[in-house]
């Protein structure tokens, strides 16, 4: 994967580069979250292929979002996850990629906009960023560990390793806490494996659902006190299951 994302800093144009659209298949699709600051782009091509997008708020661009399916190898069904963006902005992209031939592709320069931020729905503030795992059904590796669920970044994301339905994490919130909801972003792989369907949350050794998951953050309300919260995936697509980012909202109270 190194050695690839070197060659792609390289697509800077010539005629050595091939054009994007000679490997893409179909449209771009770009979906920016509710709240404007991250958007998942997905592509397919017509040939295994290692790929990436540069984009930034102008065309010198300037921020780089890498093919988030795990093994870093070559396939025709790529996604990123663009960080780091600001609501009702422009942003400039531009596709690049590497065939298993080493020959390697870029787009023209296109643009998107991000939308308004819509309110998140949250019953609270969201205390999981100050916690730590307690406990993890499995870790894929040390790019995808069980941190990466609270750490407040959507381009970062925990996978278990092939636990499907089995799949679970446990937070310490390091003292006992009114907590007011929990919420669950799922992550999901572009083949359709992956993704969370449903999920319950243990608190202290009280279970509550099971609730809806699903592409996207779920929330839901959770009136409880307790310090370790347990998050079970309960059904799923299966495969290597997890989270993206979870989330545990403080009552105030």
């Amino acid at each position: 994967m190194i050695v690839a994302l070197l060659l792609l800093g390289a697509c800077s144009g010539g005629s050595s580069v091939g054009d994007f659209s000679d490997i893409q298949s179909g449209e771009v699709t770009i979906t920016p979250d509710p709240s404007g600051t991250t958007a998942s782009l997905t592509v397919a091509t017509n040939i295994d292929a290692v790929c990436a997008v540069s984009y930034g708020p102008s065309e010198a661009l300037g921020l780089l979002a890498t093919d988030q399916d795990m093994g870093g190898g070559a396939h025709d069904d790529h996604q990123a996850i663009m960080t780091g963006l600001a609501p009702e902005t422009t942003y400039y992209y531009r596709l690049q990629g590497v065939g298993v031939d080493g020959r390697l592709y870029s787009s023209d320069l296109m643009r998107f906009t991000t939308p308004v931020a819509a309110e998140s729905g949250a019953p609270g503030p969201n205390i999981a960023i100050g916690g730590s795992v307690a406990e993890v059904s499995s870790e894929f590796s040390d790019a995808f560990a069980a941190g990466n669920a609270i750490d407040g970044d959507l381009g970062t994301e925990w996978s278990s390793r092939g636990d499907g339905d089995d799949a679970f994490i446990a937070v310490d919130l390091g003292e006992s806490v009114a907590i007011a909801g929990v919420g669950f972003r799922t992550r999901e792989m572009s083949d359709g494996t992956a993704i969370a369907n449903s999920f319950t949350v243990t608190i202290d050794g009280e279970t509550y659902g099971p609730f809806p998951a699903g592409p996207g953050l779920a929330i839901v309300d959770v009136s409880a006190v307790g310090r370790v919260v347990r998050f079970d995936v309960d059904t799923s697509t299966g495969g290597n299951t997890g989270a993206v980012e979870l989330e545990i909202y403080g009552s105030g109270s």
